[in-house]
């Protein structure tokens, strides 16, 4: 059967993706495409696989809940979550918060519960040496909890908290 060869941290991101499903029916059929990727795919965690592999992102409020942090991506030209490769972690939350922290200098930030905020496949440009591939990317939802005040590092772009309510316009 296939889920006696599933990794037990694929298993239990297939298990977070069913729960997704039932809470978001809307993306049901989404979510079930991710869950069959994952299920089907041993090395999903992999940068190196060409075909495409699983990130994760981080939705990062302030305090008050009013605005998000946004890094500029560079070569997209546009402004977009924290986040970034898996490189062989399977535990989505641990890389979302670990990618947050590491972008934006900011200590303290907390998970708003346990499970999956939000799912996207997204398109990645060929460029340089990578062929076109997808990343299939699982987004958390922190809080700051503590100090707001991000900084900018090498590998961050620009950073700014944006208002969630222009974004939705």
């Amino acid at each position: 059967a296939m889920s006696g060869e599933l990794t037990p941290e694929r298993e239990e991101l297939v298990r977070q993706l069913r729960e997704y499903q039932s809470r978001w029916p809307d993306e049901a059929a989404a979510a079930a495409r991710f869950a069959a990727y994952i299920a089907a795919t041993p090395r999903c965690f992999e940068r190196g696989l060409a075909a495409g592999h699983v990130t994760g992102s981080a939705w990062l409020v302030n305090r008050a809940g009013s605005h998000v942090l946004l890094t500029h991506h560079r070569k997209l030209g546009m402004w977009v979550q924290l986040g970034g490769h898996a490189d062989g972690d399977g535990d989505l939350l641990r890389v979302a918060r670990r990618e947050a922290e590491e972008e934006s200098g900011l200590a303290g930030i907390v998970p708003l519960g346990p499970g999956i905020f939000d799912i996207d496949v997204h398109r990645i440009p060929a460029r340089d040496t990578e062929a076109e591939h997808l990343h299939w990317d699982i987004r958390h939802a922190f809080r700051a909890a503590e100090s707001e005040a991000y900084r900018v590092s090498e590998e961050s772009h620009d950073l700014a908290w944006r208002r969630i309510e222009e974004l939705a316009a």
